[in-house]
């Protein structure tokens, strides 16, 4: 009785987090509230705040439920790579792009946070959030091109610290636009020559190297 109650409780969760997740691609998050959600997931507000605190605590478990899968993503191409970590960086940015297309959670979501999610009122919160998610961001992307720098795969006057910057500018960039217009070109084939491109320019932009004062 006890699995089947916890499994229902689960059950309920997830269907609290679709259910929102369909509003806030419908509404935009700040339009949406916790009525609709409920409304939507034939729950009740009791329901609700049972398993979250508010919006920003549901935004958050949609988020990391979807980034969850790139981090073991991430994980499994560097077990799978060891001694070249430029190999395994490229697969899986190759895996972000296209899951972008053929993923429906992760593309909704992202589709949600580039275009229908105003930091405002109670959502401030949830952009310091993210800040904060981005700031690691970086920290991981330089850990890796630090460890493509170590096993000579890149320059060792790279400019670790602005190419991160690119890089991440470069791939949500990729995927706003995309999103914001899909018909225009096809991510998930263009993924792969997208990539390389970008490493192309890690590896040969003078720009990219480190600044002698």
């Amino acid at each position: 009785m006890g699995r089947k109650t916890k499994q229902q409780s689960l059950e309920t969760r997830q269907y609290i987090l679709d259910a929102a997740m369909q509003e806030f691609a419908r509404r935009g998050v700040s339009s949406t509230s916790l009525n609709d959600i409920a409304l939507a997931a034939g729950v009740t507000r009791g329901a609700i705040y049972w398993h979250f605190k508010n919006k920003v605590d549901i935004f958050n478990a949609m988020w990391t439920q979807v980034e969850s899968s790139i981090d073991d993503v991430a994980l499994r191409y560097r077990n799978e790579f060891p001694s070249e970590p430029l190999l395994a960086l490229r697969h899986t940015l190759i895996f972000v792009l296209q899951t972008t297309v053929t993923d429906p959670r992760r593309r909704t979501l992202l589709g949600i946070l580039f275009h229908k999610c105003e930091f405002v009122g109670e959502l401030l919160s949830l952009q310091q959030i993210h800040q904060s998610l981005y700031l690691e961001n970086y920290e991981r992307i330089e850990k890796d091109l630090r460890l493509c720098v170590q096993y000579k795969q890149l320059d060792e006057q790279l400019d670790i610290s602005l190419a991160a910057i690119t890089l991440r500018a470069y791939i949500c960039g990729l995927i706003e636009n995309w999103l914001f217009m899909p018909e225009s070109y096809s991510l998930e084939q263009e993924a792969p020559r997208l990539v390389d491109a970008f490493i192309d320019l890690m590896k040969q932009s003078p720009s990219l190297r480190k600044v002698c004062f």
